[in-house]
C-alpha cells in the first residue's frame, strides 16, 4: 500500500554537499568535493573527473552562464568607475579608453574561470546533472 512517503535511500543528501564551501572551492577552481584537485583543465575546460578524489564532472555543463555573469559584473563595476573618472578627472578620451579597455579585459579574464568553477560547484552541491548522468 502506498503511504505517500519516499522510502528510497539516496546515496547523498543535501547536507552531504553544503553549498557555501563548494562555492568557495569552485571560485578557487578546485574540486567542490575535496577542495584539492583542479576542476578545470586549462583555462576553461571542465575536467571529466577530479584527479584526487575521482568525483565525476563530465555531466556538469556551465555553458554560457559564466560569460553572462562576467559581463554583468564587469559592466556593473566598470560603468560607474568610467563615469566617475570622466566627471572628476576629464582625461583625454584616448587615455580613458585605453585604461578602461585594459581594465575590462583584465577583469574579464580574471573572473571567467572563477565563475565557471563556481557554477560547476553550484551544480555539484545541488546535484544538478545535465546529459549523461550515470545510473
Amino acid at each position: 500500500m502506498f503511504d505517500g512517503q519516499d522510502h528510497t535511500l539516496p546515496s547523498e543528501t543535501e547536507a552531504d554537499r553544503p553549498l557555501w564551501p563548494a562555492l568557495r572551492r569552485g571560485w578557487r577552481r578546485r574540486c567542490p568535493k575535496c577542495g584539492n584537485g583542479p576542476v578545470l583543465k586549462g583555462y576553461l575546460k571542465v575536467r571529466s573527473e577530479c584527479p584526487v578524489c575521482r568525483e565525476e564532472f563530465f555531466h556538469h555543463r556551465a555553458d554560457d552562464g559564466p560569460a553572462y555573469l562576467t559581463i554583468l559584473l564587469v559592466g556593473h563595476l566598470m560603468a560607474p568607475a568610467l563615469h566617475v573618472a570622466f566627471v572628476e578627472f576629464r582625461p583625454d578620451p584616448l587615455t580613458l579608453f585605453t585604461i578602461f579597455a585594459v581594465g575590462c579585459v583584465a577583469l574579464s579574464l580574471y573572473l571567467l574561470p572563477r565563475l565557471k568553477g563556481a557554477i560547476v560547484a553550484y551544480q555539484w552541491a545541488r546535484q544538478l546533472y545535465g546529459f549523461g548522468k550515470p545510473a
